[in-house]
């Protein structure tokens, strides 16, 4: 008889959205991605860890049903890339851009999961004045789930970043999923998620430099035996020099017009605002900077931003 709550993640990268169900009791029995380095880093952290490495617009679930022995799954997550919406016609979903989003719902089809999470950028639902949101509901209705959708803000929900996302949840037993309602706690700042941090690099392990100033950094040294991945990157002078003129929380517009244009984006010269949750962090930029010091964030300060207070749930 099962005593454990399981899911198989799709799309898991080294296992973030893997990292939330584990914390909230869930067991993974495989994840699916097909960057190899990423899944490496997934089996480092979970010892009993099954990855399988491939392209999911390809891959054949009833065949992965049978050679992975998974008859039985409570879950299916992930977050498919939908480059190929468009409402130029009826056909939305059909795009043949659109393979992993299909290959998705296929996997949902075959393992009828009792439910299914899956997420995407918030715009999603907006897309077509809604009609590619209501054409995914319309895909994982006709397998016999009741689907809910709603845009979740993850500074809402204990962590110090103002990132949102689309959410879909699916039940196969007729119920309609119930969101959480926010937290009744003050959302957590850049500077409390990482004011304990140095300026300049620590060496792998050494320990923190200060004692904790809040719940949060108490909650993120948890367990550690060290500082780990605090390796700052070197800008150029030219580059620093620009950085310093951009006020704690300012962006482009601050800077004097002949600078503004520098850099092609929007997102250009932002420096994080200490007494707010930081902006959304992705990975490879170098277009956000922190709160105070000339440089971008360090691995270990990206990490502290996308960490969770758990103890306020």
């Amino acid at each position: 008889m099962k005593n454990k709550h399981t899911f198989i993640d799709l799309f898991s990268g080294c296992g973030g959205l893997s990292l939330g169900f584990e914390m909230a009791g869930f067991t993974g029995i495989l994840a699916i991605d097909n960057w190899k380095d990423a899944l490496t880093t997934y089996a480092y952290n979970r010892k009993d860890a099954r990855t399988l490495c491939g392209d999911l617009a390809t891959l054949d679930p009833y065949k992965i049903k049978a050679e992975y022995d998974i008859y039985d799954v409570d879950v299916i997550i992930g977050g498919p890339p939908c480059q190929g919406f468009s409402v130029a016609g009826k056909r939305i979903i059909e795009d043949e851009r659109n393979k992993l989003y299909k290959a998705f719902v296929g996997f949902v089809e075959c393992f009828r999961p009792h439910a299914f999470v899956m997420e995407n950028v918030p715009n999603i639902l907006s897309i077509g004045d809604g009609m590619v949101r209501d054409s995914i509901i319309k895909d994982f209705e006709s397998l016999g789930y009741k689907v809910s959708v709603q845009v979740i803000t993850a500074s809402d929900y204990g962590v110090p970043q103002n990132r949102r996302r689309a959410v879909f949840v699916g039940l196969a037993n007729g119920k309609e999923f119930q969101f959480p309602e926010p937290l009744k706690m003050e959302k957590i700042t850049s500077f409390e998620a990482l004011s304990d941090l140095t300026e300049e690099s620590l060496a792998d392990g050494s320990p923190y430099p200060t004692e904790p100033t809040c719940e949060f950094q108490r909650y993120a040294r948890k367990d550690s035996i060290g500082v780990y991945n605090h390796d700052i990157t070197i800008h150029n002078d030219k580059t620093k020099e620009i950085i310093a003129l951009v006020p704690d929380g300012g962006n482009y517009k601050d800077l004097p017009i002949e600078l503004q244009q520098t850099r092609k984006v929007h997102i250009a010269w932002t420096r994080l605002c200490s007494t707010k949750p930081s902006i959304t962090i992705a990975t490879g930029h170098r277009h956000h900077f922190h709160y105070k010091w000339n440089r971008i964030p360090t691995v270990r300060e990206s990490a502290r931003i996308q960490d969770q207070l758990m103890t306020a749930i």
